[in-house]
């Protein structure tokens, strides 16, 4: 493993897309993130719980666990532009907390200095490190026994040599070289759409990704997304059963040749005790 890809100057700059994306944040984009949440997380789970989102960008995954009634929220994130980003954001819309944010990586996280949590949450994030089995590894150790840890990561495709080598170009190019790749991408987007008999502007106009985000900032954010990394379902579920965490939930597809990109498969895992 290449330890400089773990620094933060050999990355893409996600913190810049989060804070430009955190200023339109609006009722619509949290409703999003709390669906997003509540498809791998029950209310249950979170209420009076301890939180830790991993990864945390703009802070609306954060947010969107206070709103299901969480005893303490912990953010963490690389990127001082993302800190500045979920700082604000949960100013603005959870003033009372009970929340921190800290510029921390995931390499970082010590459990004998923050304490272990109910929840551990990174979604989309961990494969952008440079060293996914190793980020992996080290958010797991954050998850109290018993506790769960709720992942999402690329699924592999065909393609993900060419996706590496262009998240590897975008992130050293000019932005008016960025502006055209997007530019193209979107263009085959809706050809894609327009093959399937679909409307390319119903499906701009509606766009809300996962994460709350809007076509736009989403497709910097995939075009962008250096280091990159992916892993199949059965492989992580492997992985984990040998760090002692039983698989609760999976929501994953099938590799196929990711000639638009990749997605993520997300999974719940349980924490062994004992």
């Amino acid at each position: 493993m290449n330890e400089s890809l773990k620094r933060l100057d050999s990355h893409f700059a996600f913190g810049e897309n989060w804070a430009d994306f955190a200023k339109s944040l609006d009722g619509e984009a949290i409703s999003h993130a709390e669906a997003g949440l509540a498809k791998l997380l029950d209310a249950h789970d979170i209420e009076g719980k301890s939180f830790l989102d991993i990864g945390c960008g703009s802070g609306v995954h954060a947010l969107a666990a206070l709103r299901f009634g969480a005893a303490r929220v912990m953010g963490v994130d690389i990127d001082p532009n993302s800190v500045a980003a979920a700082k604000g954001v949960l100013g603005r819309f959870a003033a009372e907390g009970p929340w921190s944010i800290e510029a921390l990586s995931v390499f970082k996280l010590d459990p004998a200095r923050l304490g272990v949590f109910d929840i551990v949450y990174s979604w989309g994030v961990l494969h952008h490190t440079g060293d996914m089995l190793g980020a992996i590894g080290c958010a797991a150790n954050m998850v109290r026994p018993g506790g769960l840890f709720a992942i999402a990561l690329y699924r592999p495709t065909t393609l993900d040599a060419f996706w590496v080598a262009e998240k590897r170009w975008y992130t050293g190019a000019s932005s008016s070289a960025q502006a055209t790749a997007r530019g193209i991408y979107m263009a085959a987007l809706r050809a894609g759409h327009l093959v399937r008999g679909r409307s390319f502007a119903r499906f701009r106009e509606g766009y809300v990704s996962r994460r709350g985000m809007s076509l736009d900032h989403d497709v910097h954010d995939w075009l962008g997304g250096y280091p990159y990394e992916s892993i199949g379902a059965d492989e992580l579920a492997d992985h984990m059963a040998g760090m002692g965490f039983e698989e609760v939930k999976r929501f994953a597809r099938p590799k196929d040749l990711g000639l638009l990109g990749s997605g993520c498969d997300e999974f719940v895992f349980r924490r062994q005790i004992g």
